[in-house]
């Protein structure tokens, strides 16, 4: 491995699904690791036993599957620098809370939570705003720093129960550049003395994230900036293990913002506003929260939205595919502000991939039976003349129904409207044009219609609209000519003398 090599993690907990803010962080994380010939790498945080949910990390991996990120080391694969799940990691974490209470950058507290509760409420008496447990308060406190060394041993040898902090020195800069927000610097005295280690032997989010970083050589973490507060803190814990020259280019994300701007968007507002917030389906107390996938949208499509929330490419461009993404994206183009969230936009992306996608792939999703019903390359024709109008990859089958069976019900207005004797009989006299003709091609059916229109003197609008709804059964669809060339001449004829009998 090189030393410069290029390593980025995802590294979310499994309490719960994935909103897509942490897919575009996933998201964000790969393409970096990709444009740079780099690792990215799948670890679970699960230091929080309590907060876990069932099936959540199996629905991270299924996830991050569907949207096509690609993990080259984690808790699905594997690698050298393993186990990627916290939890299986416990033991390696005594070996460093341990140093930093030896080289007095960490210390033992043995506060009940009767008295955490008893100091915060006399540090809002005081007027404190924020009322932590810091370089002043600790003073008043339970712990290895205020209480003999005699009473502190004999505290660890009875078992009472302790939690580790961080020993947070007063009235210090801490300074870091992010590679999204340029220099950050945070005086000292305004963080506070975190716990490192809990009572129940497992460490918390920031030692674990910070020994984990280090022994995984992460060379970048890019993450929401709703862990820059926590940034200094991890500076400050670099610095304490001697891993000062190994602490790894910070990068911190935009928020993803509800669509009025006001806020971090979140499942609420995908249940007030009608769009999905998660990438797949996700089950929950006998409640489904349908994903991105189950609306119809196809991976790309998803990427790309995210992509651009967020990051620009510097033009106008914003229909792009994966490895497009990968040879555009750089973090020096991620805005600072928050993204608004658009889901009429994110329907356009899903649109503009659909008239992309090969009519291969999009029968692929097709019903079982259509497939084994009809030719591939029939199918095939349907989906790739039906996506130029489809919203939704799974729109296509049943938009073009009508080329699968023969319509049952006919567009009521339009009948009313359209369908009277004049009409039919223009219709029957249309029809043994129809007949006559020798070679069934789009151009030549074109020309069928225009010759017949100019014949009789009718505008397009007279008589077409009744012929499309008596062969499709809609008023609306793909050229009448196409339609007509791919359900065939003796189908056709058939679907128009059926109506005349029957409408």
């Amino acid at each position: 491995m090189s030393k410069n090599e290029v390593r980025v993690r995802f590294a979310p907990s499994p309490t719960g699904p994935l909103h897509i803010g942490g897919v575009r962080t996933a998201l964000y994380n790969y393409l970096f690791a990709r444009k740079n010939n780099g690792k990215f790498l799948l670890r679970i945080e699960d230091t929080d036993q309590n907060r876990l949910i069932n099936g959540a990390e199996k629905y991270i991996i299924d996830s991050l599957k569907w949207c096509k990120i690609e993990i080259d080391e984690g808790v699905s694969i594997g690698g050298e620098f393993g186990p990627y799940k916290q939890s299986q990691r416990k033991d390696i974490y005594k070996k460093y809370v341990f140093n930093l209470i030896k080289n007095n950058k960490a210390y033992y507290a043995f506060d009940s939570n009767e008295e955490l509760n008893t100091m915060r409420s006399n540090l809002k008496k005081e007027g404190k705003a924020a009322p932590q447990y810091n370089s002043i308060s600790r003073s008043r406190m339970k712990n290895s720093l205020t209480l003999s060394s005699k009473e502190v041993e004999e505290r660890l040898k009875r078992g009472d129960k302790y939690v580790i902090r961080i020993l947070i020195p007063r009235n210090q800069e801490i300074k870091f550049k992010d590679e999204i927000r340029g220099w950050v610097s945070v005086n000292s005295s305004s963080i506070d003395d975190k716990v490192l280690y809990k009572s129940d032997g497992m460490p918390t989010y920031h030692l674990a994230n910070v020994v984990d970083d280090y022994l995984m050589k992460i060379s970048h973490v890019i993450r929401g900036e709703e862990w820059l507060p926590s940034a200094p803190l991890h500076i400050l814990l670099y610095q304490y293990l001697g891993w000062e020259t190994e602490t790894p280019n910070f990068a911190h994300l935009p928020l993803i913002l509800r669509p009025d701007g006001q806020g971090k968007l979140s499942k609420r507002d995908g249940d007030k506003y009608g769009f999905p917030v998660f990438p797949i389906s996700w089950d929950q107390n006998d409640k489904n929260f349908r994903g991105y996938k189950e609306f119809g949208f196809s991976p790309d499509a998803f990427n790309n939205m995210l992509a651009l929330l967020g990051w620009n490419p510097g033009n106008n461009n914003e229909i792009f595919n994966m490895n497009e993404l990968i040879e555009n994206f750089s973090l020096g183009r991620v805005n600072k502000a928050g993204a608004k969230f658009d889901f009429k936009k994110t329907v356009w992306f899903n649109e503009q991939h659909l008239k992309k996608m090969s009519g291969e792939e999009i029968i692929k999703n097709f019903d079982s039976g259509l497939l084994k019903s009809f030719k591939r390359e029939y199918l095939i024709s349907v989906a790739n003349l039906i996506k130029e109008r489809a919203k939704f990859v799974n729109e296509v089958e049943v938009e073009g129904k009508y080329f699968f069976e023969k319509p049952k019900i006919y567009d009521e207005k339009l009948i009313k409207k359209k369908w009277n004797d004049d009409n039919k009989f223009l219709i029957k006299e249309l029809l043994f044009e129809i007949t006559n003709i020798e070679v069934f091609s789009a151009n030549n059916i074109s020309k069928c219609f225009n010759d017949f229109l100019n014949k009789k003197n009718l505008n397009f609008g007279e008589i077409m609209p009744i012929l499309r709804v008596i062969v499709s059964g809609i008023k609306f669809g793909p050229p009448l000519n196409e339609i007509f060339f791919l359900l065939g001449k003796k189908e056709i004829i058939s679907r128009i003398k059926f109506a005349l009998k029957n409408i």
